[in-house]
């Protein structure tokens, strides 16, 4: 049965003008000194163990203090030594997990790549996050073969290459190198890197003619002028520079053809192009794959105390709660108007319950903000206890929600987020690695299967949503609604975005809004290039 914890509000209050955007606001709460206390216990810190004394033989040893990522409270509680979270300071944390990946500790390599990443100060040094991935990366590490992968992606600390980036998924997948679904996606991004490159060679190549053929006119010119000193001194200045604008530009040409012709040439590219039998059969049992137990936090905030409120969360909320329930057999907790101690004590509860082959589906419907320090935009999940923008004394953070995905022992983890800026979650791009007809094959299931992931479903990116236009939802949880009921296979999270990208598009346009949702992992939650999976009660 699906559990619904409501959180009375006192309605006494004024009920603003219901606007069309889930965004932000109106007048300040206070909160007592406990509340305050709470939330600090509730943080993710970097703890120092002390070390444990140990018996051998007759006598005893001291071993040394670790390094472990768990809530200020548990830390307090075992002795340990941590400095109190500060988002814009990364410079404690490396401290305690620096010594761990000195000695070769893989994990520990992760950390420091990532608190490099996400930047000291709010600058990030992504040279630094790529030497240590990289160490990781060769031992084996599949959180950092795929943090590895996403900054040669974007270009981050490395070359720009999603060859290279295609290659760590691969690793971090576990897959061999000459299976069909690495294969398919390299090869397309082959053919696109290499019609890319032709087309390079093919405008370096008219402007190089272009310019050459302005060569002889200017030294006719020259000719023309060399009783006129001043006039042919200008003429040979401007000779000089098209000349060597134009060996720029063949040394440009020359890098150009290089990178064209180092790419792979397949004798029949079709051979990889086409596989048979690649779609699932929707007949096919899933009782020989092992999912795990399913569980649900569902957070519908809707009635604020100091912000607008709301059309849409609670209906939003029970809806899905109600779906995931009885079709897809999962174990749910609602919260229906929840405070931020509400919120953040229900997911650091998560971590007592849900087991290592588990999967966890956090869905949020309610407002979102942001806020910038320094070079870094950090995105918020909004109590209905929350203060209007800019006090964010009250709000749940993004960095919150991930430090306790990371702490959590789940396999597979979908957080599905339905308000403004809710892309900010994830600084990860969204490239989905997919083969080339976007099928997902039995294949694919059973290799992502095995890994662990955290994976974002966002209904826009740094932008306001929509609160309406779904028919007495958002429009985004309309058509998630709408894909998960009409759904009776195993349904993967790429294909569940796919489906539902383009109705979310087209809904917002009819009320004149542009609106695009977002598909990606959350890094630094441990994502290891998994998947999250949609296992219909009849199909389990």
């Amino acid at each position: 049965m699906v559990a619904i914890k409501i959180y009375s509000k006192t309605l006494a209050l004024i009920i603003a003008s219901l606007g069309l955007l889930g965004c932000a606001g109106s007048a300040p709460l206070t909160t007592a000194k406990t509340e305050i206390n709470r939330i600090a216990d509730l943080q993710i810190v970097d703890c120092m163990l002390p070390g444990q004394m140990r018996g051998l033989g007759n006598g005893s040893y001291l071993t040394p203090r670790r390094p472990i990522t768990t809530t200020a409270a548990n830390c307090r509680l075992r002795g340990g030594e941590y400095v109190e979270y500060d988002r814009a300071d990364y410079k404690t944390a490396l401290n305690v997990w620096m010594a761990s990946a000195e000695t070769g500790n893989a994990d520990a390599q992760a950390n420091v790549g990532e608190i490099f990443e996400r930047g000291l100060g709010g600058s990030p040094n992504y040279e630094a996050a790529v030497i240590w991935y990289s160490r990781a990366a060769e031992q084996g590490n599949a959180r950092a073969q795929f943090n590895l992968g996403t900054l040669y992606e974007q270009g981050l600390g490395v070359e720009k290459s999603k060859l290279q980036a295609l290659n760590w998924y691969r690793k971090a997948w576990g897959m061999p190198e000459d299976d069909f679904i690495y294969q398919s996606a390299a090869y397309k991004e082959q053919q696109m890197l290499r019609d890319q490159l032709q087309d390079e060679l093919k405008k370096k190549s008219t402007q190089i003619s272009l310019l050459n053929r302005q060569i002889p006119q200017l030294q006719q010119q020259l000719r023309e002028q060399r009783g006129q000193q001043q006039d042919a001194s200008a003429v040979q200045d401007e000779l000089e520079a098209l000349r060597g604008l134009v060996e720029s530009l063949e040394q440009d040409q020359q890098q150009t053809q290089t990178q064209y012709s180092s790419l792979p040439v397949f004798r029949e590219p079709k051979a990889i192009a086409k596989r048979v039998n690649n779609k699932r059969d929707p007949s096919k049992s899933s009782k020989d794959l092992k999912f795990g137990k399913y569980y649900a936090l569902i957070v519908g905030n809707q009635n604020y105390s100091s912000l607008d409120i709301l059309q849409s969360p609670i209906n939003d909320a029970t809806r899905v709660a109600e779906l995931l329930e009885k079709k897809y057999g999962f174990a749910v907790q609602v919260l229906i108007d929840a405070s931020n101690i509400d919120i953040m004590q229900a997911i650091n509860d998560l971590n007592d319950v849900i087991k290592e082959n588990d999967n966890l589906l956090i869905f949020y419907a309610g407002h979102g903000s942001r806020v910038k320090t320094g070079d870094v935009e950090n995105g918020y999940w909004l109590p209905v206890n929350a203060d209007p923008p800019p006090t964010d004394t009250y709000w749940v953070s993004n960095e919150f929600v991930t430090r306790h995905l990371s702490r959590i022992k789940a396999k597979r983890v979908l957080v599905v987020a339905d308000s403004c800026y809710s892309g900010l979650l994830s600084d990860a791009p969204g490239y989905l690695f997919v083969g080339d007809d976007n099928q997902y094959s039995e294949d694919y299931i059973r290799y992502k299967l095995s890994n662990k992931s955290r994976l974002l479903l966002s209904s826009g990116g740094d932008q306001p949503v929509l609160d309406n236009a779904g028919q007495g939802h958002s429009v985004f949880t309309r058509a998630f609604l709408d894909e998960l009921e009409s759904n009776n296979q195993i349904l993967a999270g790429p294909e569940l975005f796919i489906k539902i990208r383009d109705k979310v598009v087209d809904g917002a346009k009819k009320v004149g809004f542009n609106q695009k949702p977002e598909f990606k992992a959350i890094k630094g939650a441990g994502h290891e290039v998994g998947d999250f999976f949609f296992v219909p009660l009849e199909n389990s």
